[in-house]
């Protein structure tokens, strides 16, 4: 490893010879000046690893000289050291985006964590985290495969996530380590899922569903007298949500962060429905009819959320006034914000934004969309880039400002699929990669979790001979027609509708605002 050059520019350099021998004796290399003018002509013509600047020195001063060095090479951290307890001299050093501001006296270790911090924290965070995981791997392990109820697996879910997003914030190489755990994981929450999910549907015994979320979330703070904005973000997985709500905390507090379990399929025109209208699917086919549209027609699968939300309403004979709004584009977003006051108005405000699903398909159908999308992280990226700078964030801001409760979900997730699974079906079957519904599906048992009396598990039957399969873990479903060119159309592509973690396991989020 190349030695490193530090300049430290101070007027009694001198005094500072104990300091420097310290550093030298650490593997540093030191270059010393006593003012400015001498800090500037070193820079131009030597490269520096960081720069120590006194803040007091003759001549020009520490802020001046800071705003050339930034200048001349803006990317080399600057520890600026004073005497001075000013708070504007503090102020006016931080705004110009120092690395670190120490008072005199500084001791010898004082200055060499200073510089460790800013030379050596992504490597000894690297070293740091790869050991933590490796370390708790065992652990995890055991988590899985002790996991015998939904909260041991929101538990473990909830640990991947974690580590998923500390390994790679740590830039470690512990990814296939880690993507093979979670294959693991997946393989027996899919087991998991066979084996309970009929009783989830049919019993008092069960994790919070999504036709429960009005029920349990929103409704008792409606009672408390809460205006409440209840947002859905279409698609949104837990480290989507874990990567964005930084973003927030400046505006809200987090009263309650848990997860719940979507039902299946896990798409729109189910799972959605079944939020908007606080029943299962079948239930909504049988006693909403003309609210409910059926796999094979036409029609959007989510145009009637606004009726569905006021069915519900109406059964609980609540006396609240509500609106809804659905993003999908800019326009919409920026419609609503110029009339945000007109939601003063209204006990409910409810609010689907679809970028993230938008987002999710773009992947697939453009080829830019998927090299810019083409890890989890850079997928995360994208998610956390377009709240940070669209009308997503502005509309948190309002909402913050009004001193609203926010209750803050998703439908369900996604996740990546890279294994086909050959499947047959007529004319009339759906083309959602993860499910299919239809009554001459041909496929391989032993690979799906397939569901031959659909009302049992809360499902309509569009025929009497109707079955569901769903795909697991990584698979989605091809059709042997043009089978090489639609496999490698998909592989690598994010999907929904099945049985994962990712998919079934959301996050429901209640803030509260901090102008409150």
């Amino acid at each position: 490893m190349a030695q490193e050059t530090i300049l430290w520019a101070d007027d009694e350099i001198d005094l500072l010879k104990p300091h420097i021998l310290f550093l030298e004796n650490k593997g540093f290399q030191v270059v010393t000046v006593t003012n400015g003018r001498d800090a500037l002509d070193a820079i131009a013509t030597q490269s520096f690893s960081l720069i120590i600047l006194d803040e007091n020195m003759p001549g020009i001063s520490g802020l001046e000289t800071l705003a050339q060095i930034k200048i001349m090479q803006p990317n080399v951290p600057v520890i600026m050291i004073t005497k001075s307890e000013e708070e504007n001299i503090m102020n006016q050093a931080i705004g110009s985006e120092i690395a670190d501001y120490l008072i005199k006296p500084v001791n010898p270790n004082q200055i060499l964590l200073s510089i460790k911090k800013n030379l050596h924290s992504g490597v000894l965070v690297k070293k740091k985290t790869t050991s933590d995981y490796q370390q708790e791997f065992m652990n995890i392990s055991q988590m899985i495969n002790s996991a015998h109820n939904i909260d041991d697996w929101y538990e473990v879910y909830n640990t991947l996530v974690r580590w998923e997003l500390l390994l790679t914030n740590a830039e470690t190489e512990m990814d296939e380590m880690l993507r093979m755990q979670k294959q693991e994981a997946n393989s027996a929450f899919c087991k998991f899922v066979k084996r309970n999910y009929e009783k989830w549907i049919t019993t008092p015994n069960h994790p919070l569903r999504s036709d429960e979320i009005f029920k349990t979330k929103v409704f008792p703070l409606l009672d408390k007298g809460e205006k409440v904005f209840f947002v859905v973000i279409d698609n949104f997985r837990l480290d989507q949500w874990k990567t964005v709500s930084p973003l927030l905390s400046d505006y809200f507090n987090i009263e309650s962060e848990e997860l719940y379990t979507a039902i299946l399929p896990t798409a729109t025109q189910y799972a959605r429905n079944a939020i908007f209208s606080g029943l299962r699917p079948i239930d909504i086919e049988s006693m909403f009819p003309d609210l409910w549209v059926d796999e094979d027609e036409e029609a959007g699968k989510n145009i009637n959320e606004a009726p569905l939300i006021r069915t519900i309403l109406d059964r609980y004979r609540r006396r609240e006034r509500f609106s809804y709004n659905k993003m999908n584009d800019t326009n919409a977003g920026e419609r609503l914000i110029q009339h945000f006051s007109d939601l003063d108005d209204y006990d409910l405000n409810v609010l689907v934004l679809n970028f993230v699903d938008i987002l999710s398909h773009a992947r697939t159908e453009s080829k830019m969309i998927r090299e810019l999308a083409n890890t989890d992280n850079a997928y995360r990226s994208l998610t956390e880039s377009w709240f940070k700078n669209s009308y997503a964030i502005e509309i948190f801001k309002l909402i913050a400002a009004k001193g609203w409760k926010v209750v803050l979900t998703t439908d369900h997730g996604t996740t990546r699929v890279d294994n086909p699974i050959k499947v047959i079906g007529d004319k009339n079957t759906n083309t959602n990669l993860r499910y299919k519904v239809g009554k001459n599906l041909s496929y391989n048992p032993k690979q799906v979790f397939e569901i031959k009396n659909p009302q049992r598990y809360g499902l309509p039957m569009p025929n009497v001979s109707s079955a569901y399969i769903f795909a697991t873990g990584r698979d989605f479903f091809a059709y042997p027609n043009n089978y090489n060119y639609y496999v490698q159309y998909y592989s690598d592509t994010f999907q929904h509708g099945g049985i994962s973690m990712e998919e079934m396991l959301v996050p429901l989020v209640v803030l509260s605002s901090k102008q409150s």
